[in-house]
């Protein structure tokens, strides 16, 4: 993310409270572009990149969604948080991992293979909060399923009571080309509509996981329910810096 992006989303600003407020107001921004209530947007704020003390500004400041990408950050942030927070997995799960997440967190955001599935499915002791995670892109460095192969694998997942499909999430290309994000984001939101309207009791499938700190007022205006943001809210763990 360039200087001219950090200012965009006002990494500039010193405080974590300010920061949040400042992404508050674009995403109320966005819904009002975009004829949305501005309740129907969750912010998660991604902590990954800082320690406990700075994650705890962020539940101070209101934000009650906090989201780690690896087992080792989860335990020491849950250790200093615990109920405090809803916990998202925002990050690629290994099969190996489960056992040691799968039972701590609220929203999983990266299902995207069967071998996964059917892990949880051992593993959880409740049913899981899942999002399906699509490649709307195309791109060979991002994990997830293409779009066409969605409504097959939602289905399939119907045979494991530990996973209800709550939604879909997609990243999009790092670019500064406005119009290939909007698409990336608008056709994740066109496979939602579609898998959410076949009725499936295990995937009502009504959400949307999409957007960072450089791309979440674009997700809001097209539809995100979900925006996972990090450094724009968190800041840097050392200070400001240019």
């Amino acid at each position: 993310m360039n200087k001219a992006t950090y200012r965009k989303v006002g990494i500039e600003l010193s405080t974590v409270a300010e920061r949040l407020n400042n992404i508050q107001q674009q995403i109320r921004d966005a819904c009002r572009r975009s004829a949305r209530n501005p309740e129907e947007v969750t912010i998660v704020a991604v902590t990954k990149s800082v320690g406990p003390d700075r994650a705890r500004e962020v539940i101070d400041s209101g934000i009650r969604h906090l989201g780690e990408n690896r087992n080792e950050g989860l335990d020491l942030k849950q250790s200093a948080i615990g109920d405090d927070a809803n916990w998202h997995f925002i990050g690629s799960l290994q099969s190996r991992k489960v056992r040691d997440v799968i039972g701590r967190i609220d929203f999983l955001h990266s299902l995207d293979r069967k071998s996964l599935a059917k892990e949880i499915q051992k593993r959880a002791e409740r049913p899981v909060d899942c999002f399906v995670q699509v490649n709307v892109s195309g791109e060979v460095s991002k994990s997830g399923i293409s779009p066409g192969e969605v409504e097959e694998f939602i289905r399939m997942l119907g045979a494991y009571d530990k996973i209800r499909v709550v939604g879909l999430m997609t990243m999009a290309p790092n670019t500064e080309d406005d119009e290939i994000i909007r698409s990336t984001f608008r056709g994740l939101r066109k496979v939602r509509d579609e898998i959410s309207s076949l009725g499936l009791p295990h995937a009502p499938c009504t959400e949307l996981s999409m957007g960072m700190s450089n791309d979440f007022g674009i997700a809001v205006e097209e539809g995100a329910t979900f925006v996972r943001i990090g450094t724009a809210i968190v800041g840097y763990e050392s200070g400001e810096r240019s």
